[in-house]
């Protein structure tokens, strides 16, 4: 099969300009683009993978959505799965907001995408499984990178266990850490190319890979589509909605926390209040005892001077009879 060309879809979008209504962060968009232009979802894959076109013999989308058709939000993922040259699983994630457990789910996805052999089928057969996460966040703010590849690698030597289990984690949010060899694959022009807010921009970006050429009229032409758009608001309000849950959530987090850390340092201030109570009663306690030490000391004087004067009048005594 030789490479596959370009659909020549509407480029009227290069007179278009303003705001772009929904780009590729928007996760429905980016399933109808790559879903419906194969050309575009083979440039992407090649670029992320490092492959030339010439080894992607083919590429087909295994959870297809119809167009315009509404989508529950609760329950429905937008994540795009691809068999690639029927030996590759690929599972394409587009993310904007913050996941707690983001790491644990992936790990999830791609385990299911590899665990794809029938009862009795050899382990041989196992297609390799990749996870593809495009995030509009940072995953690991202690250690941010602009796409990382993880394998499984012996972690003394580094020796590949395997090259079918593979997660990648593009970051949107960290094009100006890209590599010398993301740049050369151009994935930094793709992480643009999602983000891009105008038209302007989207030609600019596009203009000398004939992949993003096609994206942005693709994205054009979907924009054109009011069933389309209205998918797309409505995955808009939803991830606003979460947004608004998390920060809730979060803000309640921080209110509980600072209430366990005001408790906490409630609690100490007693402890340390009754501790200087305690002081305090041994300093009274100390200072009794000083006192009746020297009430004592006192004391003992007196009976030495009386005794004294006892003796000084008995000799006084002895001096007058004599």
């Amino acid at each position: 099969m030789g490479m596959l060309k370009s659909r020549n879809v509407d480029s009227s979008f290069q007179t278009a300009s303003g705001p772009i209504p929904y780009n590729l962060t928007n996760d429905y968009m980016f399933h109808i683009v790559l879903q419906e232009n194969e050309f575009v979802l083979r440039g992407l894959i090649g670029s992320l993978l490092q492959l030339d076109q010439s080894e992607i013999k083919s590429v087909k989308v295994t959870n297809p959505i119809t167009l315009g058709d509404e989508i529950d939000s609760k329950v429905f993922v937008l994540d795009i799965h691809v068999l690639m040259n029927d030996d590759t699983v690929i599972n394409l994630e587009m993310q904007i907001v913050r996941q707690e457990y983001w790491p644990e789910r992936s790990l999830s996805y791609l385990c299911r995408s590899y665990d794809s052999l029938y009862r009795g089928e050899e382990y041989g057969k196992a297609k390799r499984a990749i996870h593809i996460g495009i995030l509009d966040f940072t995953l690991f703010k202690e250690n941010p990178e602009f796409y990382a590849s993880n394998k499984l690698l012996n972690v003394k030597n580094h020796h590949l266990f395997s090259d079918k289990f593979i997660l990648n984690v593009l970051d949107l949010t960290k094009i100006e850490l890209a590599t010398d060899e993301d740049r050369l694959c151009e994935i930094d022009h793709w992480a643009r190319l999602f983000r891009a807010k105008t038209w302007e921009d989207l030609r600019m970006i596009a203009e000398k890979n004939q992949y993003m050429n096609e994206a942005a009229a693709e994205i054009y032409m979907r924009n054109s589509d009011e069933n389309i758009r209205e998918q797309c608001l409505a995955r808009e309000e939803y991830w606003k909605h979460e947004r608004w849950v998390r920060n809730q959530m979060e803000e309640k987090d921080r209110t509980i926390a600072n209430q366990e850390q005001t408790i906490t340092d409630q609690k100490q201030t007693i402890t340390d209040q009754k501790q200087m109570i305690i002081d305090q009663e041994q300093r009274i306690t100390d200072q009794e005892q000083t006192i009746t030490d020297r009430e004592q000391i006192i004391a003992d004087q007196k009976q030495m001077i009386a005794d004294q004067n006892r003796m000084i009048e008995e000799l006084q005594k002895k001096l007058n009879n004599q």
